[in-house]
């Protein structure tokens, strides 16, 4: 009997060291997750704001952030595969996106970035939402010049996203995102039509206008008045 309770209790302690080293991995991974995530979302906050530069340091920001999460739970994948990690994987992979659509600059690929392909995305499919609040923008700003053009990578995305034909359990939710993003889209495009269609309207009447103020001169000149 001696000899089973040494036995048992070198098993307890050998599972208490192994649980605490895989709660101590969960908090540290949980914490970079938030703070990647946090990061993400003020980077996209200063993209909408035309602060490229500092939306890509806080992108930067959430990389780091989320490659540490990844090597601190890489020995447990119970742990990296439970979803908070893939949620700041796709926050920042958002992030990203986002920036690099609305700024031009280079758009990454999942390995680029580090991170899994349904997290990416997923992040891809957010970010059609804030090219559309950005397009929204623009068009109360007046500033149509890029709306159609963003207004084509939503679509190619939506029909990118649309392909991916998997089990959500191998895309993390991807179908629910692409509904989104048709939604997205139509919207965006019925926006979009309205708005250009009114300013087409206005510069007619200011052509038409202005043709009518130059025959009212001419009129004046002619009666010498």
């Amino acid at each position: 009997m001696g000899e089973h309770a040494d036995k048992l209790n070198a098993i307890a302690e050998e599972a208490r060291g192994a649980l605490a080293e895989k709660f101590a991995a969960r908090e540290q991974g949980l914490r970079l997750s938030r703070s990647a995530i946090q990061f993400s979302a003020t980077s996209i906050r200063a993209t909408h704001r035309g602060e490229f530069a500092e939306a890509q340091k806080l992108v930067d920001s959430a990389r780091q952030e989320v490659h540490q999460a990844q090597q601190h739970l890489a020995a447990h994948p119970d742990i990296y595969y439970a979803g908070f990690l893939e949620d700041a994987e796709k926050e920042y992979a958002e992030a990203h996106i986002t920036l690099a659509l609305v700024s031009g600059r280079m758009l990454r690929g999942p390995k680029q970035l580090g991170v899994g392909y349904a997290p990416y995305l997923n992040g891809l499919g957010e970010a059609v939402g804030e090219l559309r609040r950005y397009v929204l923008d623009a068009l109360r700003s007046g500033d149509t010049s890029r709306c159609e053009a963003l207004l084509e990578i939503m679509d190619e995305v939506y029909t990118i996203l649309v392909t991916m034909d998997f089990p959500d359990a191998l895309t993390r939710g991807l179908r629910r995102t692409t509904d989104m993003v048709r939604g997205v889209l139509e919207r965006t495009r019925g926006d979009l039509t309205v708005a250009l269609q009114q300013q087409r309207l206005e510069e007619r009447l200011k052509v038409f206008g202005m043709k009518d103020e130059a025959r009212g001169k001419k009129a004046s000149r002619r009666n010498g008045t």
